[in-house]
């Protein structure tokens, strides 16, 4: 395990990648297992979330790195908590799960104020929390894996290759529209 702290620069871009790529990857498996499609058309969630042929919907993922990166900015003042221990990748995850999917200030679908305060039905909150729990998992474990072993380049490249290639494809959905 890596105990060293590395550079705020250099966890911001890491999450940027890696948040992008497992929102991206998660959110395809995801509409295509759970028929996001249907789901959405439902009239208490029609309203509330954009159809999935949206063009808002298709340059998503162009905004995830941004995300990535606050998530950094949150992470790196829990450095020593987190990295240098064994779990810490658990640490990680459970953070994002109790405070960005169950915990939010807004009623979101699958968090307890969308439970309460929104009538979308019971099933289309559960739904879409395998997407959420799944992508912030993946997400976790990765980044601890990626920080705490810098020695692993392979790593670096074929994250950081995939995602220039699938960050390619909302760029090309909108000069192909």
């Amino acid at each position: 395990m890596n105990t060293t702290k590395a550079s705020l620069t250099g966890l911001i871009l890491k999450s940027a990648v890696l948040h992008a790529l497992t929102y991206f990857l998660a959110g395809w498996i995801a509409y295509s297992l759970f028929e996001y499609h249907g789901l959405f058309a439902i009239p208490s969630l029609a309203g509330f979330m954009r159809p999935t042929d949206s063009v808002w919907v298709m340059i998503g993922p162009l905004f995830q790195p941004l995300r990535g990166m606050l998530f950094a900015l949150a992470i790196y003042p829990l450095w020593g908590s987190l990295f240098n221990r064994k779990y810490g990748w658990l640490v990680i995850w459970w953070l994002l799960v109790a405070i960005g999917i169950l915990s939010t200030y807004g009623p979101t679908p699958g968090s307890i104020e969308g439970l309460l305060y929104t009538q979308v039905p019971l099933a289309a909150h559960l739904r879409g929390l395998p997407e959420v729990l799944v992508q912030s998992f993946v997400y976790s474990l990765v980044l601890f894996y990626w920080i705490n072993h810098p020695e692993k380049r392979w790593l670096t490249w074929v994250l950081v290759i995939m995602f220039f290639i699938l960050m390619t494809f909302p760029i090309l959905g909108l000069l192909v529209r």
